[in-house]
């Protein structure tokens, strides 16, 4: 099931889906009036995705529920960073092997256990067999880059997702409540799933990409930001698939 909603997913992404598009018009070119609604479509889309309009649209629902979070924790607290990719380049070091989401992540992390004192550090990102070792042995080297006593590291190296995440904190460290650092379009999702295995998270949003624009300018960032709010809208769809099915079978 993991593989299977990773590749369907990826046929709604706006990408894939426009390529799709153009595909069918290319085999159904002969059909002047399909050919044409089908190109127009994609012009339609790529302008829409590309514009602040996606902002407005996909971005800002998602990141305006959850604020930044300044408020320090409560003694014995725990913060927990979702993984989200690195490289295996090992001539740079882990902070720089780090993608742009992870680092973003991290960083945000380290401000939030610094709020505090007596803090553990968790966190998480299995192998997919593509990589040198996990990434959560990444991240937690990372962690130790920019300050993090080693002692203070949790690691969850065999989580695949944020559903597994909320599995082994759990087991990690019972229900007690925990700061929840994730990308802000991701955190309306993570916090569901959080809750619905029974924990309490407190949002700790970061990697915020609604960014001011003009209205009239397409631009790639853009396109990555209609991509990243879709991904998660869909991710929401399949949460909410599995809660009723879950809840009809009980």
């Amino acid at each position: 099931m993991f593989w299977l909603k990773k590749i369907i997913s990826q046929f709604f992404m706006p990408l894939p889906l426009v390529v799709l598009i153009l595909l069918s018009t290319w085999l159904w070119i002969r059909h002047r009036r399909f050919a044409r609604a089908s190109i127009a479509t994609t012009i339609l889309m790529i302008m829409i995705l590309a514009s602040p309009i996606s902002n407005w649209l996909f971005v800002n629902p998602l990141e305006s529920q959850y604020s930044a979070n300044n408020a320090p924790m409560k003694s014995k607290c725990t913060v927990l960073i979702l993984g989200s990719g690195h490289n295996d380049m090992t001539d740079l070091s882990a902070t720089q092997q780090l993608s742009s989401t992870a680092l973003a992540r991290l960083v945000e992390g380290v401000r939030q256990f610094k709020l505090s004192q007596n803090c553990r550090f968790v966190v998480s990102g299995w192998n997919d067999g593509s990589h040198l070792r996990s990434h959560a042995e990444v991240m937690a080297e990372a962690a130790v880059e920019l300050g993090i006593p080693s002692d203070r590291i949790d690691k969850m190296p065999l989580a695949k997702d944020t559903d597994e995440e909320a599995v082994y904190l759990k087991q990690l460290q019972g229900g007690a409540p925990f700061r929840l650092v994730t990308s802000a379009t991701h955190m309306p999702r993570a916090i569901a799933i959080f809750k619905q295995r029974g924990l309490v998270p407190e949002p700790a949003p970061t990697d915020f990409i609604n960014s001011p624009s003009k209205w009239w300018r397409l631009e790639a960032k853009q396109l990555n930001a209609s991509q990243r709010a879709i991904h998660e809208y869909l991710g929401l769809a399949w949460f909410h698939i599995k809660s009723v099915l879950k809840a009809s079978s009980d």
